[in-house]
């Protein structure tokens, strides 16, 4: 079975060991990630690229990159790398240019980067707004 074929809302997670794939780790704390928004059908390709390329180590970024994440849903598939240090801009342009060249995106490909403190931040303002 290919991840492409799944129906369900579903996560895969591929950390290194002693990472948890939650923004709150030690790890992830400064970080952020490298999301990409992929139609269906395409995340498997992405996927097992992405993982190879971690695997072995394509990134030539030192023990920035912490994990990825395969998110199945609904209308699309989201496949996101993430680096511990956000405020490095030459590591994380360096893990964008590596991303689209392993996953051989076409130009026109979107990659967005989001910080992890600023998701953190999201998340606080919506819990502390939630009723009672």
């Amino acid at each position: 079975m290919q991840i492409s074929d799944i129906n369900e809302k579903v996560d895969f997670h591929m950390f290194k060991e002693g990472i948890k794939p939650v923004w709150e780790d030690d790890a992830n704390r400064k970080g952020g990630k490298w999301i990409l928004r992929l139609k269906k059908g395409f995340s498997s390709r992405i996927w097992e690229n992405l993982i190879l390329a971690m695997i072995g180590e394509q990134f030539l970024v030192g023990e920035e990159i912490c994990g990825a994440v395969c998110s199945i849903r609904n209308q699309e598939d989201i496949v996101s790398l993430w680096n511990r240090t956000a405020d490095n801009l030459a590591t994380t342009n360096r893990i964008r240019d590596t991303l689209r060249r392993v996953l051989n995106l076409p130009p026109n490909a979107i990659l967005e980067y989001k910080r992890h403190d600023d998701c953190l931040k999201h998340v606080f303002v919506f819990v502390w707004l939630r009723p009672c």
